[in-house]
């Protein structure tokens, strides 16, 4: 059995102030609807770098003192890729916000996050950024249907 695979490096950042979270309602993906900012890890830069990075293109915003708090992860239901996002959440930032091309950035209310348009699978994702006992949103492609598990 092969040891290595080909994989998709990404990342996730929850920006939140008190009750309310940064959210992205993302335009230019197959991804759409409301998400965190976030992207793709580039070669030889850091998973950390990679998120600062990303949050900056996508927002506007520094952002520091991010913690890893999870992951997500499946398997391409071809099975010929792993695609993995690294989960961060930090409330420290500075900046002034401002949308790009990958959409409009706007603060919300945690508790009306169910209120919005999200994209697939954010709210099971979503769990892991607010719940210290998970740590993984895991989906896979059995009988030709998406299963989700949140660990």
């Amino acid at each position: 059995m092969a040891r290595e695979e080909v994989c998709i490096l990404t990342n996730m950042c929850m920006i939140y102030d008190e009750n309310r979270i940064l959210v992205l309602d993302r335009k230019k993906s197959d991804w759409n609807g409301i998400t965190f900012p976030g992207g793709h890890v580039e070669f030889k830069e850091s998973f950390v770098d990679s998120v600062i990075r990303e949050v900056k293109e996508e927002t506007g915003l520094t952002i520091t003192d991010v913690k890893l708090c999870g992951l997500k992860q499946f398997t391409h239901k071809m099975g010929n890729y792993r695609y993995i996002v690294f989960l961060y959440k930090t409330d420290k930032y500075e900046g002034e916000l401002k949308s790009s091309c990958e959409g409009e950035v706007f603060w919300i209310e945690k508790s009306s996050l169910k209120e919005y348009k999200l994209a697939d699978g954010f709210l099971e994702m979503f769990e892991v950024f607010e719940n210290d006992n998970l740590s993984e949103n895991y989906h896979w492609f059995s009988e030709n249907n998406w299963k989700v598990q949140n660990k």
